[in-house]
Parts: structure tokens; sequence; C-alpha cells
């Protein structure tokens, strides 16, 4: 199942426990499916994983002791070799939230059921050292009904990356930035339309610096590989993850709006709203030209969703800086924000800065964040309700069996009543819009009634 990843496979590999219903056993196979299109082998105990899963059910207060029992062990083995990765997924994790990480603070990364494209953005992200506290999106608990999304696959354009931000270990784990070329990502894009995908999601540590490594020959940039795999017959929609601001160059916003099957979202990390915190960062970017970036997209884009990581209590973070970020929050409006409290990852620059913020504070100022971003992100999602919406089916709701789920093109989950099978794509009326879910119905069912 995994991809064909040439001379680029990364040679690690994973373990993933399940625990739970049939849904979860089937989620599982999702996530084996993604990473195995990551490079990642599957290995047969947790002692030879690089990265060790756990799929949970709803585990309450009094928790399963063969979970607590799996994650000590993980505990142990973490201790023994700290680059390791630990993950935390389903229905357990969402329940709690940011306790799976006061409780197991050795844990690097948790994702609510159904979500396991997270896992991907956070194995690709370049906050993949910012270990601890991890803001959810407004999971709801919901798990497609299909075995497996057939519909969806998972591309990899490049590998490593060549930023050297402060807070992350990836340029000294993964190496610098490597770019797979172009004409064997089509080939690939190809066989995955061929096989009835019909939504790629291209992964990278830093997708939008594509191409720049490739012999002179075969170079291209990453607006022409949007334009080549948008091409494709098969292919109706195109995601990317992750981008960065300083690469964020207009033929790549531009290609929003002129092909299409790439998708009206984009996530743009911001992590500081000030430049002074972001300097210490080493992002190489300003709150000045991030903002430069944002109405480029606003300009070619208008209906763009935006959607975006932050890391609070960053090593030096003033009160007055920590405002900056909420102003920048406040002026953009983002669809839905990644936060993370920084914790020091050991080998990196940021372990080692003096003035580390008190966790209280930290913790105080995540509260406040979270209230903004989820504010404006229920008053952004308004601006859908009365209008229809393209969705991609991608099965039931787990809550109610009646009405389904899918997601649209600007990455917002949708429950809608309707008749569609997994994998179509339907004309959804939306009625009603919270900071994360739309609600609808199947337009040929709207107007039947």
């Amino acid at each position: 199942m995994g991809a064909n990843l040439g001379g680029m496979r990364s040679g690690k590999r994973y373990h993933v426990t399940t625990f739970g219903c049939q849904m979860n056993v089937h989620d599982s196979e999702r996530m084996r499916g993604m990473l195995e299109s990551l490079g990642y082998e599957e290995a047969e105990a947790p002692d030879d994983a690089d990265l060790i899963l756990f799929n949970t059910c709803s585990i309450r207060e009094s928790a399963d002791n063969r979970f607590i029992a799996r994650l000590g062990e993980a505990k142990r083995l973490k201790n023994e070799h700290p680059d390791r990765v630990v993950g935390v997924g389903g229905c357990w994790a969402q329940s709690v939230k940011d306790e799976v990480f006061q409780r197991f603070p050795f844990v690097d990364v948790a994702f609510g059921p159904g979500q396991i494209h997270k896992l991907a953005e956070f194995l690709n992200s370049d906050s993949l050292s910012a270990q601890g506290y991890f803001e959810f999106e407004d999971f709801s608990g919901h798990l497609p009904t299909r075995r497996v999304r057939e519909f969806q696959g998972w591309l990899q354009v490049s590998q490593g990356c060549n930023c050297n931000c402060a807070y992350c270990i990836v340029p000294s784990t993964r190496g610098r930035e490597v770019s797979r070329d172009p004409d064997e990502l089509v080939a690939e894009a190809r066989a995955l339309a061929a096989d009835g995908v019909r939504e790629v999601t291209l992964l990278g540590q830093n997708v939008n610096s594509y191409g720049r490594d490739l012999p002179r020959e075969s170079r291209i940039g990453f607006a022409e590989l949007l334009g080549l795999i948008d091409g494709i017959d098969g292919i109706e929609r195109i995601r990317y993850t992750s981008p960065h601001p300083k690469d964020m160059k207009e033929d790549v916003i531009r290609a929003h709006a002129e092909l299409a099957s790439v998708c009206e979202h984009i996530h743009l990390p911001l992590q500081s709203g000030s430049s002074t915190i972001l300097k210490r960062m080493r992002r190489t970017y300003d709150r000045q030209r991030y903002m430069d970036r944002v109405s480029l997209i606003r300009e070619h884009v208008p209906d763009c969703a935006i959607t975006t990581d932050i890391i609070v209590g960053f090593p030096g973070e003033s009160e007055a800086d920590f405002e900056q970020t909420l102003e920048v929050v406040d002026e953009v409006g983002y669809d839905s924000a990644f936060t993370f409290i920084f914790s020091p990852r050991r080998e990196t620059e940021a372990a080692e800065l003096g003035d580390q913020i008190p966790h209280p504070i930290k913790v105080e100022r995540m509260e406040r964040l979270v209230e903004l971003v989820q504010r404006r992100a229920t008053e952004r999602a308004q601006r859908f309700v009365g209008r229809e919406v393209e969705v991609m089916v991608e099965g039931t709701s787990r809550t109610d069996e009646t009405r389904l789920r899918g997601r649209s093109r600007h990455n917002k989950a949708v429950n809608f009543e309707g008749t569609a099978t997994p994998g179509e794509l339907v004309e959804v009326e939306i009625t009603a819009a919270t900071s994360q879910t739309l609600s609808g119905t199947e337009r040929l069912l709207s107007r039947a009634l």
C-alpha cells in the first residue's frame, strides 16, 4: 500500500496499537496507509519503532489499565531514545485534550478520531518539536464507516528542511531538503487517480520551496507542480501542507484561483505575531511580511480559508509580544489554528535560551488565545450559512447514523442530511455553522423536501 518513494524512503518504522471498536480498527488501517505513503515501514513491536502510536476508544477517568500500561512502556522506550515520537489518537485523546500532555508529558502529538491527516501534518510540520499542549480543532468524534477512504491519497513531494528554526529538530533529524523528480510525482499521482483517488494531499516539511534543489533540466517550482497534478484526469481536489510564509509566492497563491482542483484553503504557520519573537525563533520573516502574504491571499482568493500554527510562551515572550500575536489573530480571522504551549526540546537552540516563561503564564495566555481563535473562527464560518458548498462525502456521522459527514474545499467538516455515498462530491446547502463544523442538507434532497 505504501508509495514508491524511490531513493527517498525514510527508513523510519512505526507501530500502531488499537483499542476499542471496529471503527478504530478501520481508522488504524487508514493510519498505516498514510504512514507508508510517507515512507514509514511497520515494525512488529514498539521496541523497533521510531513512531509509536495508540488509537484509543473513549476511555474516561477510570482509564483502561492496558492502555496505561502500554503508555508506560512507550515512556520507557522514549527515555531510551528521546527522538522517538509518541502519538495518541482516537476518542480518548479528543475527550481529555490537554490532559493527555499534563498526565503524560512524553506524548508528542494527539489527534481526534478521523483526523489522521493531522498526524501527517504534524510529522511534516516545522512545529514537530513544539511538544506539550496541542489545542485541537473542535472534533466531534465522528468516524467514517468505510474501512479505507480509497478516494483520498497522500503524495510526499519533498523530504527534509533547509530552515533553521530555533525550536525545531527537523533539520537535524531529516537533513537538507530533497525534492522528488516531478515526472515521478506525476506518474504516482496518475496511479493514485487510476486507483480511484479523487483528492490528493501533497506533503513536505516546506512544500512551497519544492524544486529548488532539482537538476536544472527538471527544475520546476511548486506552482508548476500544482499545475501538472491539476491536469491529471480524475484528481478533483488538491491540498498541501505545510508551506512556509517566507516561500509563499504570488504564483502559488494564484494557483488557488486559477487551477480548478486546488482547494480554497492555505495553511500559513504564524508561530508568533511579534517580529522580535519571530527573529528569536529564526523564522526569517517578520510580522509585516507575514501580513503581506495574507493580503495577497485575500486579494487573489477572497474566500480562502486560512489556518495556522501558533506557539505560546516562547522564551523571552513578553506580554506585549503576546498581545501582538492576539492582534494578528484578530486581524487575519483564521478559520482554525493549531496552538502549542512551548516546551523545550533537547538539542534545539530554544532549549538553551534564557527568559523561559513560567508555565502558569503560558497556560493563561493559551486560554486567551484559544478563546479569540474560536470566536473569530465562528464569525468566519458564518459566511457559509445560506450558501451551497461542494462536499466530498467521507462517511456517516458516528453520533447520528441518519446523517452524513464530509469535508468542503475550505477544509471544513460538514454534517448533513443526504443520500450520497463515500467518495461522492455533492452540493450541500449550509444552514448552520460553528467554529469548526458546518451543517446542512444535500441540495437534491433539500429541493425534494
